[in-house]
């Protein structure tokens, strides 16, 4: 059994949506994950924001706005007469929830709750739609068999339980919702934005299918970002390790916690691109190709923190307690690098970095930098590996370099630069690793 996900765009419009039957095959069993109508969820957050300012009015118009959409949505997608009441029926009922809010007391509970409705309505529209052409499909509750514990990770075993004996209908094609899920207390909750790969990869994990397909508007990874750098390809085969790097490093196609389960249980995930079905896209597996360099990534949106203390020369517990302040304060840590005296890591997350910089400043002098960018160089690393880094360094001969690390893993070697350095940098390293 394979799962199949598709992204907001491939659902994007009615005409899109009809257009998923060239991919999906009903003779062949298969779970579809859908993620919301493309710019739904980020019309759901303005809702909630609304709601959470107590400002219902400009919720409401924001509802309104939305519905009306939907109600061209449905006129596009749905031919027959009976089966447009059932999408005006649809339509109702969802917009009918987040109208009830306004007259109620609004919390991240309920925000939760809000932002579920984008996948619930274009599962149940796309259901509806397969019925009005005769084509047999059973819609799937991810709310009954997607569940998080106390610590947000996502239960596969609790979904095997529950989804299993829901396969057992005699039936080949079963749609559900990408990215929302229930917590460990039962609420309705979800797995963050772009979740929705997430989903098809726990899913995958917790059926053992056959393989995992991410369909987006890309044919596949490249090797480089093709939004600022000319002649990027997509690369054929990745590694999961090689996959889970550039997808945490800025490699939008995939979501970053995605690679993990389909790892652990070795599931393949494929990459493909709706609008061009018959393409190779990417294959993620335990192989990979032989090519040393697969890829190179960027993350924006970093900063730099700088440690200094001559306390830390030959002393023990020095790290351990400068970790604890980012564990106390939630804020997971990218990059690392240190010397006799100092130590620099990078983070993504300042909601705390005020917070941070004055316990850090405890142990020493403490500088930050902001508007930095990691650029992040995938592939096959290892220590047997000759060359590479002389011709990323020489790449970049011209850009200064805030940080440097590489070792940690076999796979990558990450560059902090100046935000104002990225598209440099990126097309610098494009023509001295591929050119």
């Amino acid at each position: 059994m394979k799962v199949l996900k598709f992204g907001g765009t491939s659902v994007g419009s009615p005409e899109r949506m009809k257009k998923l039957l060239e991919i999906v095959n009903p003779s062949e069993r298969q779970i579809v994950v859908l993620s919301a109508v493309s710019g739904t969820t980020n019309s759901l957050v303005e809702i909630s924001q609304a709601y959470l300012a107590n400002d219902k009015t400009k919720a409401l118009d924001l509802i309104k706005a939305l519905k009306d959409k939907y109600e061209i949505f449905i006129k596009e997608l749905f031919a027959k007469e009976e089966f447009l009441i059932k999408g005006k029926e649809v339509i109702d009922y969802h917009f009918d929830v987040l109208t009830t809010f306004s007259n109620d007391l609004f919390t991240p509970t309920e925000e939760k709750v809000v932002l579920a409705q984008g996948e619930l309505i274009s599962t149940t529209l796309y259901h509806t739609y397969l019925q009005e052409i005769g084509v047999k499909s059973i819609l799937l509750p991810a709310l009954e068999f997607m569940k998080t514990d106390e610590d947000n990770e996502p239960v596969v075993d609790y979904i095997t339980e529950k989804l299993t004996p829901l396969l057992l209908a005699d039936n080949n094609l079963f749609i559900t919702q990408g990215y929302i899920c229930r917590n460990s207390f039962g609420e309705i909750d979800n797995l963050r934005r772009g979740g929705s790969d997430y989903t098809a990869s726990l899913i995958g994990a917790g059926i053992k299918a056959d393989e995992v397909q991410i369909w987006t508007d890309i044919d596949g990874m490249h090797n480089n970002d093709p939004r600022i750098v000319k002649g990027t390809r997509p690369i054929s085969h990745l590694s999961f390790d090689e996959a889970a790097e550039l997808a945490y490093f800025g490699a939008k196609i995939l979501h970053p916690q995605s690679v993990f389960p389909a790892q652990r249980y070795k599931i393949p995930v494929r990459l493909l691109n709706t609008m061009d079905p018959k393409a190779f896209g990417t294959l993620i597996s335990s192989e990979s190709d032989a090519e040393v360099v697969k890829s190179i990534a960027a993350k924006d949106g970093i900063t730099a923190i700088k440690i200094q203390s001559s306390r830390m020369l030959l002393a023990y517990g020095f790290l351990r307690k400068v970790f604890e302040i980012f564990e106390r304060y939630k804020t997971p840590i990218d990059m690392i690098t240190t010397s006799e005296v100092a130590v620099s890591l990078t983070i993504d997350d300042t909601r705390y970095l005020g917070e941070i910089t004055r316990e850090l400043q405890d142990f020493g002098i403490v500088e930050v930098d902001v508007n930095q960018t990691i650029i992040c160089v995938v592939g096959d690393l290892g220590v047997n590996t000759h060359g590479v880094a002389a011709r990323i360094f020489a790449s970049l001969q011209n850009i200064p370099l805030r940080m440097i690390s590489y070792g940690g893993s076999n796979h990558n070697v990450s560059l902090l630069v100046r935000s104002e350095d990225k598209i440099e940098a990126l097309r610098s390293l494009h023509k001295g690793l591929f050119e």
